[in-house]
């Protein structure tokens, strides 16, 4: 086993600059052809978990994943938390059948406008990545008044029906950039309006073990008679490497049931041409890389949609139930599950009235 510990620079609310100490354990990895069982089961069990929770705009469950928890990732077991979704939503098909075979038949498929009258009417916690296509930095700039990222009002919708005690919004680094200002502003002041207290963080995912250079906000809301929510620091200092997340997979020929596939595409222009370092962690996964997602370190191939969702922080015994695209999209439009754990976590002790 091998502990790194550090100390970290990161921003506080007003951004300041804060030092942090940080460790993260990494932990040989086990080959994947001897599949080793979470210690809970595949599916979720609503019986032993007793904070409800409504999940919009789910994907394949990424963020639902790390919110329950009682997954292994790199050899390290992150603990059951007592959050049950009860209630999900996505409306891409092939999303929503990889959300049932890892997550749970819970998940309702179609558009969210539609499917929102039939959510529940109560619930402790909201939570969802709303669109981003129109605030991303490789997206069109229209911002919230684009028609994905404009999907964030069904969120609004669902906070002020339900009334959640917390509620937790997962976006992209674009939303705080200078030409998103006023969305940021107004996706702020909207929720606000409904009577909670509002906070946001970049989270650099990296920095809580997460083996990839990603970059997301998330924006936190508790109710009056809630304490505020305090966001959780970064618990590693030395990141984890490409070689120490993939490295096993070097000599594992295609498994497609294992989702170890890659596309062939050729080189291309920006990232289509981006080749990963074996010593850092991995670049950002993305959802529309139309197959020039980046080479492998050492061999001559791009890297499999497994070795993705190790990025991403996956367990190896997720499976993505889709082609070559498909799971591509998927992957790169997940919330790494491991940050997520955390920020539930930091949700959680909210909730019992104590931290983290």
């Amino acid at each position: 086993m091998n502990i790194c510990t550090a100390k970290i620079a990161t921003k506080g609310a007003k951004g300041q600059l804060v030092e942090e100490s940080g460790s993260c354990t990494q932990e040989t990895i086990r080959h994947p052809n001897v599949r080793q069982k979470n210690r809970s089961s595949k599916k979720v069990s609503a019986s032993k978990l007793k904070l409800p929770v409504v999940s919009l705009f789910s994907g394949c469950g990424g963020l639902d994943l790390g919110f329950v928890g009682g997954f292994e990732f790199l050899g390290k077991h992150y603990e059951k938390t007592q959050f049950d979704i009860v209630w999900a939503n996505e409306i891409n098909s092939a999303a929503c059948r990889t959300y049932r075979k890892n997550i749970g038949d819970h998940i309702v498929e179609g558009d969210i406008w539609e499917a929102l009258p039939n959510a529940p009417e109560s619930a402790d916690v909201v939570l969802g990545g709303f669109p981003c296509q129109d605030i991303s930095v490789n997206g069109k700039g229209a911002g919230v008044d684009g028609k994905r990222s404009g999907l964030y009002r069904a969120m609004v919708e669902a906070v002020s029906r339900i009334r959640p005690k917390v509620f937790v919004a997962e976006n992209v680094k674009g939303l705080l950039m200078k030409h998103n200002e006023k969305s940021l502003s107004r996706v702020l002041a909207d929720f606000r309006a409904l009577g909670y207290g509002v906070s946001y963080r970049l989270y650099h995912a990296a920095d809580y073990g997460v083996p990839q250079t990603r970059e997301r906000v998330f924006i936190v809301g508790t109710r009056p008679d809630v304490p505020a929510f305090v966001h959780p620091e970064p618990v590693c200092g030395n990141h984890i490497s490409a070689k120490a997340a993939i490295g096993d997979l070097e000599r594992l020929d295609v498994d497609e049931d294992f989702n170890h596939i890659w596309s062939l595409a050729n080189k291309s222009a920006e990232q289509g041409n981006r080749k990963l370092i074996a010593e850092r962690p991995g670049y950002t996964i993305r959802a529309e890389c139309h197959g020039n997602i980046q080479f492998h370190y050492s061999l001559p191939r791009r890297i499999s949609m497994r070795e993705a969702a190790r990025f991403q922080s996956f367990p190896d015994n997720f499976i993505f139930d889709a082609k070559l695209r498909e799971t591509e999209r998927q992957v790169g439009n997940a919330v790494p599950p491991v940050l997520a754990w955390h920020i539930a976590k930091a949700v959680e002790a909210v909730l019992k009235g104590g931290a983290a």
